[in-house]
């Protein structure tokens, strides 16, 4: 709790400060547990049920952990006419790597492109991303 506490600390004051303190605390423990729903509502004095809502509503936020790794996989418009849908299908399934779907990570001149742990990589192709998700497992 003594980190949860420094992250809500450090926004002390700040306007809109909700999403960036769910960010902070999705990155800091890899899920916004029930515990930092009360003291993220508590501490911007906002119902339970606020907080939860935008936690529930975004994609990026998990309730839990997820004990894979996870692979964020452009499917954008962009990053499909570059050829991203037969990449996809050409992965092998690996158990310890969760692949997510986004949509648009930013760089649409040199996809496609995926992020894993908060890097984007550009420029895939089926080798690039094999051994990507192999370096994840």
């Amino acid at each position: 709790m003594e980190r949860l506490e420094q992250i809500i600390a450090s926004h002390a004051g700040r306007q809109g400060a909700l999403l960036p303190i769910l960010h902070d605390v999705q990155a800091a423990f890899g899920h916004v547990s029930e515990d930092a729903i009360r003291a993220v509502a508590s501490a911007l004095n906002l119902s339970r049920a606020d907080v939860f809502g935008v936690v529930s509503f975004y994609h990026d936020f998990r309730q839990s952990p997820e004990p894979r790794a996870v692979l964020k996989l452009c499917r954008a418009e962009a990053c499909q006419a570059r050829g991203v849908e037969a990449l996809a299908a050409q992965l092998p399934d690996n158990p310890h790597v969760k692949i997510e779907a986004v949509y648009c990570l930013g760089l649409c001149s040199v996809g496609p492109n995926a992020m894993a742990e908060g890097k984007v990589h550009a420029r895939l192709d089926a080798s690039k991303l094999g051994a990507l998700v192999e370096s994840l497992a």
